[in-house]
């Protein structure tokens, strides 16, 4: 079996990305069984003052470092449940010591396999207002549309009050469910929960919407690499289109 870089940018959707590819490593392979996993996380406010000056560039290297000790650590492969730090990935700049997989190309082929047409994107507002979600879903023949800029801020504001800091509120779930109901009402068919810890918020059961858990589907297909039932990756950062 192949090991394991989780290479993380925040902890609480970091925690879940793990726990989910052990736990499902453990129901094929039996108690307390799963290939072996590394998590590297440099801390997330190492990297806020360039998101928030717009300066992605500047994340990468922290990025690439965690990347590197991953390696040091006997990974074959990574991946990053962050998906605003694919954007900082997808920069031009050295390959990665390890090949990954794509978080957004994980999400779209499985809007593909549902049969999506039009996909709601919920996540920081970096990822919202950004072109990785657009650009992965409009490369299959799907439709991306984003809430509007009051309703971003809200699922921003929630994101980074309160998700990061292990908060979920009930308060902030029923406006989470508002804002999917709004989409809903665009025409969406699904909604991609693309920060990684809004699955902890907004459960199935809750959205008005099918879900595309990207934590989850994440932590899936890497276990499929893991276990040799899908080849190893060879993106190591820069564009994958």
């Amino acid at each position: 079996m192949r090991h394991l870089g989780i290479l993380a940018h925040s902890a609480e959707g970091a925690a879940l990305c793990f726990r989910t590819f052990c736990s499902a490593g453990s129901a094929e392979l039996g108690p307390y069984d799963h290939p072996d996993v590394t998590l590297d996380l440099i801390a997330t406010a190492r990297s806020m003052p360039a998101w928030d000056a717009g300066q992605y560039a500047a994340v990468r290297p922290t990025l690439a470092e965690s990347a590197r000790r991953l390696v040091g650590a006997g990974a074959d492969f990574f991946v990053c449940p962050d998906n605003t730090a694919h954007m900082a990935l997808e920069l031009p700049g050295p390959d990665l010591a390890l090949p990954g997989l794509h978080i957004a190309e994980v999400v779209a082929g499985r809007a593909v396999r549902d049969g999506r047409t039009r996909v709601g994107v919920l996540g920081t507002r970096y990822t919202m207002e950004g072109r990785l979600y657009p650009e992965a879903l409009a490369a299959r023949g799907i439709a991306a549309e984003v809430p509007e800029a009051e309703d971003r801020k809200l699922v921003h504001d929630v994101i980074f009050q309160e998700l990061l800091n292990g908060v979920f509120s009930d308060a902030s779930r029923r406006a989470y469910v508002r804002v999917v109901e709004r989409l809903a009402a665009r025409g969406c068919d699904a909604v991609a929960l693309v920060c990684t810890e809004i699955p902890l918020l907004l459960t199935p059961d809750a959205s008005p919407l099918p879900v595309l858990d990207s934590t989850r589907l994440l932590a899936h297909a890497a276990l499929d690499v893991a276990m040799g039932r899908a080849p190893l990756p060879e993106w190591r950062g820069g564009p994958v289109r």
